[in-house]
């Protein structure tokens, strides 16, 4: 069984040390570092700038994962992946063309993925397939001030790793993700976990690291 990784969702982290943060995460061999970028119209929130993701990218050799929570994404795809992103996620719901979007993020040198808000059924997404090499569940919404998991949005990975045509693809999966909700979601099939609060809980990244990872060890 190939491990479960899991992405460090830098929105949660204190943003006055991001710099430090980076380095924490990569000493505690984090898989992906996760960059929400909200336009504060499709979502109602914007906490993450595209600027941080070429300030970081000299501090770690991780792959970063770019969320892109906006209307309109295709524009900024090249200058995304010339500042370092290396995976690029696109909201379904923000996409007229998906798979035209898919392809300017594959052709652009990035992996490329779908992401779909907790009230959107799954749809087909076979015909994606070409340029899809993830699909990212939202488990809770852009709400303040917690952000609750919602775990019946998890059926949704369960359905999706089933799909004729989408073998191989990854699942990606989140919001309000720790260590005691992390088996429902690790069962319903999710090969990635997006997890921000519970990495950066008392500002003990290492600690709370491995307590996420003996979790996931149980599942």
């Amino acid at each position: 069984m190939t491990p479960i990784k899991i992405s460090a969702s830098l929105a949660a982290a204190p943003l006055d040390r991001l710099g430090e943060v980076v380095q924490a995460l990569t000493a505690a061999q984090v898989d992906y570092f996760h960059f929400d970028i909200e336009d504060g119209v499709f979502v109602p929130v914007m906490t993450l700038g595209t600027k941080l993701i070429a300030d970081l990218r000299p501090l770690t050799p991780l792959p970063f994962d770019v969320h892109l929570m906006m209307v309109n994404p295709e524009w900024l795809i090249p200058d995304l992946v010339h500042m370092g992103a290396n995976r690029i996620s696109v909201h379904y719901e923000a996409c007229p063309y998906p798979r035209r979007t898919l392809r300017k993020i594959v052709e652009a040198g990035a992996r490329a993925g779908i992401a779909l808000n907790p009230a959107t059924p799954l749809p087909d997404l076979a015909y994606l397939r070409p340029y899809l090499d993830f699909v990212l569940i939202l488990t809770s919404e852009p709400e303040v001030p917690d952000c609750p998991f919602l775990p019946e949005v998890v059926a949704k990975v369960r359905r999706g790793k089933h799909q004729p045509g989408l073998e191989g693809v990854e699942w990606v999966v989140d919001g309000g993700i720790n260590a005691q909700n992390l088996r429902h979601v690790v069962a319903a099939g999710a090969d990635t976990l997006v997890i921000g609060r519970a990495l950066f809980k008392d500002n003990a990244i290492a600690d709370n690291l491995r307590r996420l990872r003996d979790a996931l060890a149980e599942v």
